[in-house]
């Protein structure tokens, strides 16, 4: 029996050398305490068979792809034919993650709005939810996803959010989705947890980000899946709601935006 109630990890990055070592214990220790599926995002597209690897290798593993805004610059850019194919596997569940990054890369704005632009109609074309990465770039970012959204629907969370309260409004009001991280946890991020508060339950999902983002009291070392729990913890206090009930929540609304994952879970 698992050691937390059931719940989903929809965003962390297995492939990464911090794994590499003991990938399958990871994914034990995840679903020893109640992580029933998790994603793993591709940031690099020249790494999309890695990835995809690690999805056929565990049955709870699922795989997203994309090219990342700090390496939108340093990396080929993507192309539609590129991203709808990479789409056709089975457990590619979406598309990114993309975005915008003006904390470290202000310098190549133009090409990740150019990047980002392209991962939309990604996810238009394929129904896959569009997996969003953004900092320090509030304005442009919602801005964008508003003109994207007057072209043609699509889906999309917002992973990791961490941005300020007008970009989570922009988002809710477009349908989206927000993601809770480790950060969410730490003592300083009373505003944030406010930002979180605000939204409607139905709209929240959880991830660790790992190996990046441990949750309080794993911060500072090294983040795994297994850490949903602690996440959602918080999250669980921030609505008011058991442990239990929100873990049950967030995974029912994973299931409604990530419908190819839920398709396949129910096999």
């Amino acid at each position: 029996m698992p050691l937390s109630p059931e719940i989903v990890d929809s965003h962390c990055h297995l492939d990464f050398p911090d794994f590499a070592d003991e990938l399958p214990d990871v994914v034990d220790r995840a679903v020893a305490a109640g992580v029933t599926r998790m994603v793993t995002i591709c940031t690099k597209l020249k790494n999309a068979g890695t990835v995809r690897a690690i999805a056929e290798r565990f049955d709870p593993v699922f795989w997203a792809a994309g090219t990342h805004p700090m390496s939108a610059a340093s990396e080929p850019m993507a192309t539609l034919k590129h991203l709808v194919d990479l789409a056709a596997h089975p457990k590619m569940v979406g598309i990114g993650e993309s975005g915008l990054d003006y904390h470290y890369t202000a310098e190549s704005k133009s090409v990740q709005q150019e990047s980002l632009r392209l991962h939309i109609k990604a996810a238009q074309q394929t129904g896959l939810p569009l997996i969003i990465h953004s900092r320090d770039a509030d304005d442009d970012m919602a801005r964008i996803l508003r003109e994207g959204m007057q072209d043609a629907p699509y889906t999309c969370v917002m992973h990791c959010f961490s941005s300020g309260a007008e970009l989570a409004k922009a988002a809710l009001e477009l349908g989206f989705y927000l993601s809770m991280s480790g950060i969410a946890t730490f003592k300083k991020s009373q505003e944030l947890r406010d930002i979180f508060a605000a939204a409607p339950v139905d709209r929240i999902l959880v991830e660790t980000d790992a190996p990046y983002l441990a949750p309080t009291p794993h911060r500072g070392k090294r983040n795994e899946p297994a850490y949903t729990a602690l996440t959602a913890a918080v999250g669980a206090e921030i609505f008011g709601m058991s442990p239990e009930a929100f873990a049950k929540e967030t995974t029912q609304n994973f299931d409604r935006l990530f419908t190819k994952a839920a398709l396949w879970s129910a096999k």
